[in-house]
């Protein structure tokens, strides 16, 4: 029986290993360069225990789940982490404007990885910057950072509000910030932004291909073009 708010976490990481598979642990290893600390179980084992253990603490204040959030976090397993986003994002409604600084020191502290940093940005962070366009001021000081992941997360958190159309001359300020970096996980991160604006705002980012064209990484480009007519891919892959 779950008792207390630490109880939830024993009872996760229990469930975890418990159910963890030799198999699918070192098959997910192949999906990373980095070294990454999992259990071995499958996504959706994961997402429903997310949201089975959910249900003990929804009622607790934001501050409370958040802690919980952090301690999972501190484990550095990917299956943990990912619960940690789940929950996170489960309290938008109490989001406040200083949360992102509260975000920005998980990346900054314990996301090792492109699958983690991809999950906290792509909805929570995502979530958060709709509700407080403002704060993709922050995005811009990232983007400047010396930790891979926090370059990244500038642009991976704005994956869904610009398959909206929104930001759109955010995304363009993070991606010149970005234009040159030598990471490949950066690199795929600034061009899945401008692919995901192309959707609303195709002309705009092909025109920001062809300008910046011969100085864009490759990978940047062909992930930045990869939903535009083949005529227009042609184009801006020409040397």
């Amino acid at each position: 029986m779950i008792k207390n708010n630490m109880d939830v976490i024993n009872h996760i990481r229990k469930t975890l290993k418990d159910n963890s598979d030799e198999q699918i642990k070192e098959s997910s290893k192949r999906y990373f360069k980095e070294a990454i600390k999992v259990y071995g179980t499958k996504t959706s084992f994961g997402l429903k225990l997310a949201k089975d253990s959910y249900k003990e603490i929804k009622d607790i204040p934001k501050e409370k789940v958040f802690s919980l959030c952090e301690e999972l976090f501190q484990s550095g397993y990917m299956e943990e982490s990912f619960i940690a986003c789940t929950w996170a994002n489960n309290k938008i409604d109490e989001f406040v404007n200083k949360d992102i600084k509260i975000f920005e020191r998980w990346i900054d502290g314990y996301v090792s990885n492109w699958a983690t940093c991809d999950t906290l940005c792509n909805h929570t962070i995502g979530d958060y910057l709709e509700k407080f366009p403002e704060s993709v001021k922050e995005l811009k000081k990232w983007a400047k950072s010396n930790n891979l992941w926090l370059r990244r997360a500038a642009s991976v958190s704005l994956i869904l509000p610009a398959r909206k159309g929104d930001f759109l001359n955010d995304v363009f300020e993070i991606a010149d910030i970005l234009l040159l970096d030598k990471e490949d996980l950066v690199q795929k991160g600034y061009g899945w932004m401008l692919k995901e604006a192309s959707r609303k705002h195709q002309k705009e980012v092909f025109d920001y291909v062809l300008k910046n064209k011969k100085v864009m990484p490759r990978t940047a480009l062909r992930y930045a073009i990869e939903k535009m007519p083949k005529e227009l891919k042609t184009v801006a892959m020409e040397k």
